[in-house]
């Protein structure tokens, strides 16, 4: 163990807990953030060492505010908690669809940011690290890509969110930068988890993903920050 510490937010499965894994692998103090205790408690007993429970909606304003109240230094921060609620183009999307995706993808990112960032400010190396979608890559969605096929539209409102969020990663990026914040975003691919129907059908390891979310977790200050990165540490055009 060391004494740097770090946050998963929707760390109880999925990608998220492969993330809080490699963390506490790296003797890093991992806050587990899950909504549900029960989830949260069992992904920190899975883990192991290292991993400590944070109950944490990331839509709930009190209790965001009552889990910051427990961390008193915070070296790194992954905004990886998400939801995606259906492949609708936007004309098929309702406006509550549009609400829901943004008040976690969205507004729940820049809540827990700004909530945890006294504690990131207490580090002589902070770094948060927001997940992300290739999906989101406007340039991808126009145009060729390597990793899906363009101009589908689908998902209009997952993807919309998470355009939002790697615009946000670039404005944290900028005014943190003389602080010594790394901000950066990460394309984990299409992974094999229950986050939505096409990832539970691919065959694609989460542990991958969760590799390279570590990668930016853990950069050295001489870093990037502002970026958006692929899983395997190349960059995706915004």
């Amino acid at each position: 163990m060391n004494d740097r510490t770090a946050l998963v937010t929707g760390a109880n499965k999925g990608i998220g807990k492969h993330i809080a894994r490699l963390l506490a692998d790296e003797g890093l103090t991992v806050y587990v953030g899950s909504r549900d205790p029960g989830r949260g408690q069992r992904a920190v007993e899975e883990i192991g060492a290292g991993a400590r429970l944070l109950v944490l909606d990331v839509t709930d304003p009190d209790g965001i505010a009552q889990a910051a109240a427990r961390v008193d230094r915070l070296d790194v921060l992954v905004n990886n908690a998400g939801v995606a609620l259906s492949l609708a183009p936007p004309a098929d999307t309702g406006v509550e669809e549009f609400r829901r995706t943004y008040e976690t993808n969205v507004f729940g990112v820049v809540a827990v940011t700004n909530a945890f960032l006294p504690a990131l400010r207490r580090s002589a190396h902070p770094r948060i690290v927001n997940i992300s979608s290739g999906t989101a890559s406007l340039t991808w969605s126009a145009e060729p890509n390597p990793q899906f096929t363009p101009g589908s539209g689908g998902a209009a409102a997952y993807r919309s969110a998470k355009a939002a969020l790697n615009a946000l990663t670039v404005f944290y990026a900028q005014t943190l930068a003389d602080e010594g914040f790394k901000v950066n975003a990460l394309a984990p691919g299409l992974r094999a988890t229950d986050f939505a129907q096409r990832a539970a059908a691919a065959g694609g390891d989460p542990a991958e993903a969760a590799r390279g979310a570590l990668r930016l977790a853990l950069l050295p200050d001489d870093g990037p920050t502002g970026g958006f990165w692929s899983w395997d540490g190349t960059p995706v055009p915004w």
